[in-house]
């Protein structure tokens, strides 16, 4: 295929939706690196997290996106649109949500069995709000992020799996 495989990914989608895995996958199949936006938001400290000012989170996303090659996934959409504007292309994972609350269970037992590294302490708490946030983006967030990326259609691309995306950039190589 003489498709130019995109050098700038811009990958959204739900808590468990696999963003995170994909990212990484993308990340050692095209040699790009891949930034987390939660990363962007938080700075990350052994005695714990602190959020960053908007404008230190802004010039932290601005450094990334100016750079020649990255992908960016995360949830956050209204603070984004530097990346949305110069991304090559922009991966939605449309994951079904019983899926993604399978996932987030999982995900839950494997970090407090030490088996997962987490960014957080998961607690019942953090738990609890994974699972109700991803309820609250299925039926609320989702349709505002879909209809926000409507400016960018003609970079969107919308898939149900991470391996539906991985197929797609193997056809390109």
């Amino acid at each position: 295929m003489n498709q130019r495989i995109p050098e700038k990914i811009h990958i959204i989608g739900s808590v468990g939706s696999g963003k995170t895995t994909l990212a990484m996958k993308l990340s050692m199949q095209l040699h790009i690196p891949y930034h987390e936006l939660d990363n962007v938001v938080w700075k990350r400290f052994d005695t714990g997290d602190m959020r960053r000012t908007p404008e230190e989170r802004d010039t932290y996303l601005k450094r990334i996106v100016n750079s020649d090659k990255w992908i960016m996934e995360g949830v956050h959409h209204k603070w984004v649109t530097p990346c949305l504007q110069n991304a090559d292309v922009i991966l939605f994972l449309d994951t079904k949500l019983s899926i993604r609350r399978f996932r987030i269970i999982k995900r839950f037992i494997r970090q407090k069995l030490g088996l997962e590294t987490a960014n957080y302490k998961p607690s019942l708490k953090i738990l609890k709000d994974l699972y109700s946030y991803n309820t609250v983006f299925e039926y609320h967030s989702k349709p505002e992020i879909l209809n926000m990326l409507r400016l960018y259609d003609n970079k969107l691309m919308l898939f149900k799996s991470d391996m539906e995306v991985i197929n797609y950039f193997k056809q390109l190589m």
